[in-house]
């Protein structure tokens, strides 16, 4: 669990219910079923129209990584890599296909499988680098959809504050009915700017951090199967994998 951005939400949330409070308004006055209804939907529909659905489904799948992120597995993980290389130079690249069904990542029994093999080192950082530039390019574009929601929720905002003006030009001859519409036209505008600023967009740019860490280890990866390839000593490879630390 990541108790930073549980922690960041709830000291946003808590700032703008604090400053309300201290500005003698009341905190029920900030709860508005229209216009959540206009800013979060109209919101969500833009940006489904935007990415289409299974861009959509994988920017909302990622979202927990904010509470949950990936686990950093890059200890093991360099230990694993030490047992291969030194397997590697005293059994020959054959041995490391004993290792393969024991690895969970995709990515790395994709480069052990192609050691294995005896592909030339060249060629595996070839087709590894396509794997990853193929990832890197799916993941940023999930992420884009919380980009894309920071920027239409201000606007969506502003759009339930003319919708609630409307509603007001409509009743002035019925003061009762004034205040409700006065109340969705500023609400609205409140979530539009509160969400993108303090949720979508803070969103956006953690889960690119983490899609960035996730390229990174793969670009380790790789400069780990070409050395095991090249048949380098295992000192190298470790040094390999200090530099991305």
């Amino acid at each position: 669990m990541d108790w930073a951005s549980l922690a960041g939400l709830a000291l946003a949330v808590i700032a703008v219910l604090s400053g309300q409070a201290l500005e003698g308004g009341h905190l029920d006055s900030l709860i508005q079923p229209a216009a959540f209804v206009i800013v979060v939907i109209g919101t969500m529909g833009a940006v489904l129209l935007q990415s289409g659905t299974q861009t959509f489904l994988r920017g909302a799948r990622m979202l927990r990584w904010i509470f949950v992120p990936p686990e950093d597995k890059t200890i093991g993980l360099a230990q694993q890599i030490t047992i291969w290389s030194a397997t590697a130079r005293r059994e020959g690249l054959l041995s490391l296909e004993r290792y393969v069904e024991s690895v969970q990542d995709a990515f790395t029994v994709k480069g052990l499988r192609l050691i294995v093999d005896g592909i030339d080192p060249y060629k595996i950082r070839e087709i590894l680098d396509v794997d990853i530039s193929t990832y890197e390019r799916r993941e940023r574009q999930a992420v884009r959809i919380w980009e894309a929601a920071g920027g239409y929720a201000p606007t969506i905002g502003i759009l339930g504050a003319v919708l609630g003006l409307i509603q007001v030009m409509e009743n002035l001859t019925e003061p009762s009915k004034l205040g409700g519409g006065i109340a969705v036209a500023f609400v609205a505008t409140v979530y539009g700017v509160g969400l993108a600023n303090l949720v979508f967009l803070p969103i956006a740019n953690k889960l690119k951090s983490l899609v960035a860490d996730e390229v990174r280890r793969r670009e380790m990866l790789t400069d780990v199967f070409c050395s095991v390839a090249n048949g380098d000593n295992a000192r190298i490879i470790e040094e390999r994998i200090l530099a991305y630390r």
